[in-house]
């Protein structure tokens, strides 16, 4: 099992962001964008004049986590900047989940579904085998620098033994507080792609950040 870290952009220094999207193509693994609109969650992060910039200059991955009441207006966008994943909330989409990841996979972008920490785990089962990933979320959708909820772990484990159980195929990711400190525990209950902000771009040292959460959750695996 992998285990890669995604640095989210919303921690990072918007007065010199091609230097910390350079950091991603060169030290992490996957580019972490969250796009809010204000009304799914109560803030507003970037729009996509702010992706159109950093798709020029992405050589890493581009994942997308859309914490919006309408994901569906945007995912032809998300293609036509190069976006290689693309993730919505099943609170936003709910009976509409499958229809979103036919459209998502027909764009070509592998499809995630997202949900808040007060969402029952068990309602993305029915996607498994559908879904590319799941994307769990350790804090509440709309703020970074939020405290890791720690029944995140026995969410992502029970997810986990699911997927393992129906012999399907799909990456857990998980975004919210993460850090070298829980890297091991999240990884060893089943992540295989962690979301990390503020401890990465908060970090003296924000690559040697990314490469010990990586070793930690990569030593719960020996």
């Amino acid at each position: 099992m992998a285990f890669q870290i995604a640095p989210s952009i919303l921690a990072a220094d918007f007065l010199h962001l091609e230097k910390d999207i350079q950091l991603v193509n060169t030290c992490g693994d996957v580019i972490h964008l969250d796009v809010m609109d204000g009304t799914f969650v109560p803030n507003i992060s970037f729009g996509f004049s702010v992706i159109d910039h950093i798709a020029k200059i992405a050589t890493a991955p581009m994942d997308v986590h859309l914490m919006v009441v309408h994901p569906e207006k945007w995912f032809e966008k998300l293609a036509s900047n190069g976006v290689q994943m693309c993730s919505f909330h099943w609170e936003a989409a709910k009976r509409n989940c499958s229809k979103n990841i036919d459209a998502i996979h027909a764009l070509g972008m592998k499809a995630g579904i997202a949900i808040n920490p007060d969402i029952p785990v068990e309602k993305l089962f029915p996607y498994i085998g559908k879904a590319d990933y799941f994307l769990i979320m350790s804090v509440f959708a709309g703020f970074g620098g939020q405290k890791f909820i720690y029944e995140s772990i026995d969410r992502v484990a029970r997810l986990k033994a699911e997927i393992e159980k129906r012999g399907a195929k799909a990456i857990i990711e998980i975004d919210g507080g993460i850090g070298e400190a829980n890297a091991a525990a999240v990884s060893e209950a089943g992540v295989e792609l962690a979301v990390a902000g503020s401890s990465v771009y908060g970090a003296a040292d924000p690559a040697q950040a990314i490469a010990k959460i990586r070793e930690a959750g990569l030593s719960a695996q020996k």
